[in-house]
């Protein structure tokens, strides 16, 4: 049996600003996503289709940056307690008390990209093409930062890494913030990396993207405490993070198959 380090989610205090940990990981995870996508365009020239420079993959983080966040608040709110949000609408600006969705995040990200290929004269599948195998890195880090916040921990288990953490009871549970990191973070990162070393057919990268996380995030659900305010939502054991997981499921494999065709 584990326990959890007991993290100080305050990282350094620069008077009275206080730099929290669960900040610090999104900053790492677009610095992550940023040091890899110029990587990826000097050692892999061939694998990319355009023409992709630093200055075009600054303004492709910054895009991606106010989609995910924009996008991760207003999925929460729609996904997970439109009724608290429509009795208290101004809550919804109060993204320091928490509340990110992943799958709204990934929503507003995409509008995100439309908006910036529009700008660069790209086509969509092209940009989702060139994030896809750099963007588990920052999922990796946000995983990380739910782990340092000791949220979104599992069900009580009696294996060896089972973890206690103080924000839940005395209970050894499932990492299953860990899990998230290792699967959907590290794990894809190193698959789309190697399959993205070579040019693959328009598509293929995207599709390959939404099915590894969709997989991975279905697999943990089920040693994963749901929202305690949603509980199970069919058959005691499916949650809002399966439902909400088989579209890109669905979406990734018809963008695998197009492209084969």
């Amino acid at each position: 049996m584990l326990h959890h380090p007991n993290f100080d989610p305050v990282a350094l205090s620069l008077g009275p600003l206080d730099v929290h940990w669960y900040g610090l990981m999104y900053v790492f995870g677009f610095l992550g996503v940023y040091l890899l996508g110029n990587r990826r365009t000097k050692q892999y020239p061939d694998a990319v289709r355009g023409d992709w420079n630093s200055e075009q993959i600054s303004d492709l983080i910054f895009y991606g940056a106010i989609g995910a966040v924009v996008g991760g608040r207003l999925g929460y709110v729609l996904f997970y307690k439109p009724g608290d949000y429509l009795t208290n609408p101004l809550e919804i600006f109060f993204i320091n008390q928490g509340g990110m969705s992943f799958h709204g995040g990934l929503l507003g990200v995409i509008v995100a990209l439309v908006l910036f290929a529009r700008k660069g004269q790209k086509t969509l599948l092209d940009v989702g093409d060139f994030v896809a195998p750099i963007a588990p890195i920052g999922l990796f880090f946000g995983r990380m930062g739910n782990f340092i916040n000791q949220e979104l921990w599992g069900k009580p288990t009696d294996l060896p890494w089972g973890m206690v953490f103080t924000t839940a009871d005395s209970q050894p549970r499932h990492p299953s913030m860990l899990y998230e990191a290792a699967l959907e973070g590290l794990l894809l990162f190193v698959i789309l990396w190697i399959i993205g070393r070579h040019r693959r057919a328009r598509g293929v990268l995207s599709g390959l993207f939404l099915i590894g996380y969709a997989l991975g995030r279905i697999v943990v659900e089920f040693v994963r405490v749901p929202d305690a305010h949603l509980n199970y939502l069919l058959f005691d054991w499916v949650t809002m993070g399966h439902l909400l997981s088989l579209p890109m499921l669905m979406l990734g494999a018809y963008l695998v198959i197009r492209a084969r065709h």
